[in-house]
């Protein structure tokens, strides 16, 4: 029985990463956001807007204990579900931990690019977001480098690159 526990900044290619590496070591891939919205049938923002963040927290726990009860899983977290409760030391216990670690240059290079899919980013470019991404990952780091592995993700440019990580990453599980 195997369970993997993707974990990182937005942006950093968990789900990106997590769907190729789940494949390659024969194992179900979840996205923990898409569960929790396959759930509810409303999206993350939806729930955030509409319940706010403390009770959307308490949904990604349970949602997040739920899917640790699987086998053979991987899981791509949400970028805040390592920063709270005992999510962090919960995953730990329950499985293996990456972090796909990126630079605050790189996310801000991606997330440039989806900045409409994300409400939080929305308005935000240049200086500006990379000092919204650097404020809030000086604030995650601390928990995401509980993980079992500290992986480099920075290069994902081509669908190369994604596989290199991949199986890099395979080879180290």
């Amino acid at each position: 029985m195997k369970r993997i526990f993707l974990i990182g900044y937005m942006g950093a290619g968990k789900t990106t990463v997590g769907r190729i590496l789940a494949e390659q070591l024969g194992l179900s891939f979840i996205d923990l956001d898409c569960h929790i919205e396959g759930r509810y049938c409303k999206t993350v923002s939806q729930l955030f807007a509409e319940k706010g963040e403390d009770a959307f927290r308490e949904i990604e726990r349970r949602m997040l204990h739920e899917v640790a009860t699987f086998e053979d899983v991987l899981v791509s977290t949400g970028g805040g579900t390592p920063c709270f409760f005992d999510n962090m030391e919960f995953m730990n216990e329950t499985g293996q931990t990456v972090y796909l670690e990126v630079s605050v240059e790189e996310l801000a290079n991606r997330l440039e690019l989806c900045k409409t899919t994300r409400p939080v980013l929305k308005g935000r470019s240049g200086e500006d977001l990379k000092m919204f991404i650097s404020e809030s990952l000086s604030k995650r780091e601390p928990f995401y480098r509980k993980a079992a592995i500290l992986f480099k993700a920075e290069e994902m440019m081509t669908d190369q690159d994604v596989l290199k990580i991949a199986k890099t990453l395979a080879e180290m599980l």
